[in-house]
C-alpha cells in the first residue's frame, strides 16, 4: 500500500479490524459492531478470551483458571457484565495463615493496607526509584523492617514485579487508588463472561477469525493494512480504516521471529519509549485437584475457613482455596523474581514442586499426596501470544501507560490492561474499560471521516 492510498480508494474488508480477543479485543469490537461499524476480530489463538483461560481440572466443580481469576476493586465494568450473562460475584475469604521458623501456620493479622501505607511516601518523592531502593531504606530501621519485607512480598507476589525493577512510585499510587482495597472471584469463573461477549458480537456482525495471526500493521493515513496468517500459514491481507491493537506489552516488544508484529512504518517514538518503560509480570500459576478439601478437616478444622497460605521461603511463595466457595482446588502461586527462578521447569515438575510445597506448608506430605488428583498449568511466560502474566510500571514510566493508550494519526488506537492508567493495570476490568475507550476513539474518528465526505 502505497503512501498516497485511502480508505475510501482501496476497498476494505472492515471498517475497523480488532487485533486480539481478549476482555479488550471483545469489548471493543462488541462497543463497534453495535453502532453498525463493520468489525473484523483477529486473534492468533484457537480460542477467545486472551490471558483468560477456565479449563475442567479433574472432577473438580469449579473450574480451573489458568489465568486471570479475580475481579480487583469496584470492577464496574466486569460487574455490568456478569450482571448481562446472569451470574454473581463472591468475595474472597480474607483469613490468610503464613508460615513462622520453627511454629508452622500462624495466623496473619496483617493486609495489604499496611503495604499501601508503607509505599505512600513514594509518591510525594521528588524522583522516581525502584521499589528495592525504597524498601531497602525502610528495612533498616527497626520499626518499618517486618513491614517493608512484607510489602516486598506483597510487590512480588501480587503485582508479579521484580522490585529491582518496578517504579515504587507506580505500585504506590496503584495502591492509593483502591483498585487492590477488594477482590472477588465470578460464580463460576471467567468462562461464561468471555462466551457472553463473544456472543455478543456474532449477533452483531463481527467476523471473528481465530488461529489467525497478524505478522505486519501497514498504515497510511486513513487505511491500513493487516498481513495474516492463517493455522496453514496461508498469507492474506486485510484492509480497514483503523485498527485497534489490543497485544500484550510483551508480544508487542518482542524481536524474535515467531509471533513477531511488525508496524510500517514504525510506531512513533514516544510509544516505543512507553514500551520500555513497562515491564510483563513473571507468573507460575499451578491448579492442583484433590480428592476432597482435606485442609478444612485437619488439626480439628484449623483452617476451615482458610483462604490463603503464605510462605516466602518456597518456591511457590502463596497457595490459596476457592473460599467462601467449596472447592477442591488449591491454586499454587509464584510471581517475579520467584517465577523467574522457576524457567526452563517442565510441567510435570513444576506441579510435583508444588504439590511438595503445600505438604510442607501443612506438615504432611504424605496426606498431601495421597489426596492428590491431578494438576494443570499454562506457562505465560513462554506463551507466544502473551510472553508474561500481566504488566507493570518500570521506574522512570509514570506516564507509559497514557503514552501507550494515546491513538496514532487518527488511525491506530491501543487498549488492553497495560493502557489502564487508573490504577487498573494488571486487571480484567482495566481491560474491559480501556476496550471500551479505544472503541469509543475509533468510532470517533470514523464518523469524522464519515461527515467530511
Amino acid at each position: 500500500m502505497n503512501a498516497s492510498a485511502s480508505a475510501y480508494t482501496v476497498p476494505v474488508d472492515a471498517d475497523a479490524i480488532v487485533i486480539g480477543a481478549g476482555a479488550a479485543g471483545l469489548a471493543a469490537a462488541r462497543h463497534l459492531a453495535q453502532q453498525s461499524f463493520r468489525v473484523t476480530v483477529v486473534e492468533a489463538r484457537d480460542r477467545v478470551g486472551g490471558r483468560v483461560w477456565s479449563r475442567q481440572i479433574g472432577a473438580a466443580a469449579t473450574r480451573a483458571e489458568l489465568g486471570a481469576e479475580f475481579i480487583h476493586g469496584p470492577a464496574d465494568q466486569t460487574m455490568l457484565l456478569l450482571r448481562e450473562a446472569g451470574l454473581t460475584a463472591v468475595a474472597t475469604g480474607s483469613e490468610s495463615w503464613v508460615c513462622d521458623s520453627g511454629r508452622g501456620l500462624i495466623r496473619d493479622t496483617q493486609d495489604f493496607s499496611a503495604a499501601a501505607k508503607i509505599l505512600e511516601g513514594a509518591r510525594e518523592s521528588a524522583s522516581d526509584e525502584s521499589a528495592e531502593q525504597y524498601l531497602q531504606r525502610l528495612a533498616r530501621d527497626d520499626a518499618t523492617r517486618h513491614t517493608a519485607e512484607a510489602a516486598r512480598e506483597f510487590i512480588e507476589g501480587f503485582d508479579a514485579a521484580d522490585p529491582a525493577i518496578a517504579s515504587a512510585r507506580a505500585i504506590a499510587d496503584e495502591l492509593h487508588s483502591g483498585v487492590d482495597s477488594q477482590s472477588a472471584r465470578p460464580v463460576g469463573g471467567y468462562g461464561p463472561v468471555f462466551e457472553l461477549l463473544r456472543r455478543a458480537c456474532d449477533a452483531a456482525g463481527v467476523q471473528m477469525m481465530l488461529s489467525t495471526r497478524v505478522q505486519r500493521v501497514s498504515w497510511r493515513g486513513d487505511a491500513v493494512a493487516i498481513e495474516i496468517a492463517d493455522a496453514e500459514g496461508t498469507l492474506r491481507t486485510l484492509q480497514s480504516q483503523a485498527a485497534i491493537v489490543t497485544l500484550p506489552v510483551g508480544v508487542v516488544r518482542y524481536k524474535g521471529d515467531r509471533s513477531r508484529v511488525t508496524f510500517d512504518p514504525d510506531l512513533p517514538g514516544t510509544k516505543r519509549e512507553a514500551l520500555l518503560k513497562i515491564e510483563m509480570g513473571s507468573v507460575v500459576k499451578v491448579v492442583l485437584s484433590f480428592r476432597t478439601t482435606f485442609w478444612e478437616r485437619i488439626l480439628d478444622g484449623r483452617y476451615r475457613d482458610a483462604a490463603f497460605f503464605r510462605c516466602n521461603g518456597q518456591a511457590f511463595a502463596a497457595y490459596w482455596t476457592q473460599w467462601p466457595q467449596h472447592s477442591n482446588s488449591i491454586v499454587a502461586w509464584a510471581g517475579g523474581p520467584k517465577a523467574a527462578a522457576l524457567r526452563g521447569f517442565s510441567e510435570d515438575a513444576l506441579i510435583a514442586l508444588s504439590v511438595d510445597g503445600f505438604g510442607a506448608l501443612l506438615k504432611d506430605r504424605h496426606l498431601v499426596r495421597q489426596e492428590f488428583e491431578g494438576g494443570m498449568m499454562h506457562d505465560w511466560n513462554s506463551d507466544p501470544f502473551a510472553r508474561g502474566a500481566y504488566s507493570y510500571v518500570a521506574v522512570g514510566g509514570s506516564d507509559a501507560r497514557a503514552k501507550l493508550a494515546a491513538s496514532v494519526g487518527g488511525t491506530l488506537f491501543f487498549a488492553g490492561e497495560a493502557t489502564s492508567s487508573d490504577g487498573q493495570g494488571g486487571t480484567v476490568n482495566g481491560a474491559l474499560v480501556t476496550g471500551e475507550r479505544a472503541a469509543a476513539e475509533a468510532a470517533a474518528a470514523l464518523h469524522a471521516r464519515g461527515d467530511a465526505r
